[in-house]
């Protein structure tokens, strides 16, 4: 990319500028004063800019945006750097799911300390409302009428049953 400086920006301005000029008398005999004072106002500036050094800045803006896009598109070390980057979120979203799945729970045992106060919170959550008192007998289950099925349904509804009365909801 070309490299502009002082003596190829104030002509390319003040070429602007004049054109600006032109268009905001035109548009000022044409449509009135409020278009050709709009025009003026665009018309100032590209000289405005280059007095106060932004258009020099802009231009080393675009120049760096585009030798980026340029060097991204055919630099083979940066595709493997992007080809990284989406293992690493790969990896990263693979974790998180078998972390909730309960992965890493398998081979550290799940307890909770005797002496967490009841609504305590503790690494593994709050302690239940029984944790200070001893441990109930669980319920029995109703008689089933017939086969596995409905023993297991049963003792599914004892669970949650069982659940149900240690937070006190009856």
């Amino acid at each position: 990319m070309p490299d502009f400086n002082d003596v190829t920006l104030l002509p390319l301005c003040v070429g602007l500028t004049l054109l600006g000029l032109i268009g905001s008398w035109i548009a000022w005999r044409r449509r009135g004063l409020a278009a050709g004072t709009r025009g003026l106002a665009w018309s100032l500036l590209p000289v405005a800019l280059y007095m106060t050094g932004l258009l020099k800045l802009l231009w080393d803006i675009v120049k760096s945006a585009v030798t980026w896009v340029t060097h991204l598109i055919f630099s083979p070390t940066v595709w493997a750097g992007a080809a990284l980057f989406g293992v690493s979120v790969v990896l990263y979203v693979v974790s998180g799911v078998a972390r909730s799945r309960g992965g890493a729970s398998e081979k550290a045992p799940k307890t909770k300390p005797a002496s967490a106060a009841v609504g305590e919170l503790t690494a593994t959550g709050p302690a239940p409302a029984s944790a200070s008192a001893p441990a109930a007998k669980p319920a029995k289950a109703p008689k089933a009428k017939a086969g596995k099925a409905s023993k297991q349904e049963s003792s599914e509804f004892d669970e949650i049953e069982d659940i149900l009365k240690r937070h006190g909801i009856n």
